[in-house]
């Protein structure tokens, strides 16, 4: 997907002017609520026209103020997922899914509705009136709506802020499920940076209605550091664990990762670490109460706010741990160095 965007857009006192070329597949924007997200989604969708400047997408022309093009938001082949489901209550959840399906040229249908309930587990679901549905479901029916229009573009606007945190990590596999399955690139818009992290590969950093630059989303959550109350936070995916001593047993590059979790094993856990929750040696402490104790590579060092974050090579694995300038003087820590890190076995949050 290559989007070709230069607009400009007065509402009120709010002002959006934005001059950018992105291509991808896994497309973020991020920044905090009011500054011009939802405005930016709108032009490109058609739900709202610019006052002036163009818009292409994949090189056809959707809107042109000086050549007088406005391709009509419904003609767009863009489909939207938004906060809340807003599904249409007089029609089964069938009916729903088929809404924009049954509008789209039968020579742009390449998914069909056994292809997406099999992606999205809501066979089941077919016959069920809306109101009769959960959150997670009424979510997971609205994703496969927009999907099954077979759009050529699938925007996402802040589609899990409603959900809690349970249920949110739930629904996060079938979004990203769906999209690499049918080969969907979307724009996925969040305030939330572990949201970015999670569903995009680049990021659009928006400010006050404009793009402050363009990134990954790990650059991203490291630019963020020491800028936020919220420490840098890993995110580890975890595979193939068994139990011991009534922990989960993952293993981590060339060692094992023990984590106090109640629930049974599974075939792929998703985590956090905070960074601040990495105990760093110089040598191997002789003993130690922290369950995990990893022998690891100093592979780079960057300024985080009056701290450093230091970036630490576990074998194959990646680790961040931040710590004070007065700790790394003391352990001589540089680039290259082999240190230990101590990771308390209830110190990882588990998310999905």
């Amino acid at each position: 997907m290559k989007l070709q965007f230069t607009v400009q857009k007065q509402l009120d006192k709010f002002s959006l002017d934005m001059d950018f070329m992105v291509e991808g597949n896994r497309i973020g924007i991020f920044g905090p609520s009011g500054c011009g997200k939802t405005t930016l989604v709108g032009l490109i969708a058609g739900l709202q026209c610019p006052d002036q400047g163009r818009i292409l997408l994949n090189g056809k022309c959707l809107f042109h103020s000086k050549e007088k093009v406005n391709i009509p938001a419904q003609h767009r082949r863009i489909s939207m997922v938004f906060q809340h489901p807003h599904l249409f209550p007089h029609l089964s959840v069938r009916g729903n899914l088929l809404y924009g399906y049954k509008r789209c040229a039968p020579n742009q249908r390449q998914i069909t509705l056994n292809n997406l309930v099999d992606v999205l587990q809501i066979g089941h679901l077919l016959d069920r009136g809306v109101n009769n549905l959960s959150g997670g479901e009424k979510q997971r029916v609205a994703i496969g709506r927009a999907v099954l229009a077979n759009p050529q573009l699938l925007i996402m606007d802040e589609p899990l802020s409603a959900l809690d945190e349970g249920l949110k990590f739930q629904i996060i596999p079938f979004l990203k499920k769906s999209c690499e399955t049918f080969a969907i690139p979307y724009l996925f818009i969040s305030h939330s940076l572990t949201e970015m992290r999670i569903m995009t590969e680049q990021v659009m950093n928006t400010v006050n209605g404009r793009i402050t630059g363009i990134l990954t989303a790990e650059e991203l959550a490291r630019n963020l550091m020491g800028k936020s109350p919220t420490p840098y936070l890993n995110l580890l995916r975890l595979k193939s664990s068994h139990r011991i001593d009534g922990m989960n047993a993952y293993r981590f590059g060339s060692s094992e990762l023990l984590i106090s979790d109640p629930g049974s094993t599974q075939e792929e856990s998703l985590y956090e670490l905070s960074s601040t929750d990495i105990i760093l040696f110089k040598r191997h402490p002789e003993a130690i109460s922290a369950r995990n104790l990893l022998q690891c590579r100093v592979s780079e060092m960057f300024s985080a706010g009056g701290r450093i974050g230091i970036e630490l090579t576990c074998g194959s694995e990646k680790l961040v741990a931040i710590i004070v300038q007065e700790a790394v003087r003391d352990l001589d820590i540089k680039i290259g160095a082999e240190v230990f890190a101590a990771i308390k076995a209830t110190a990882f949050r588990k998310l999905s």
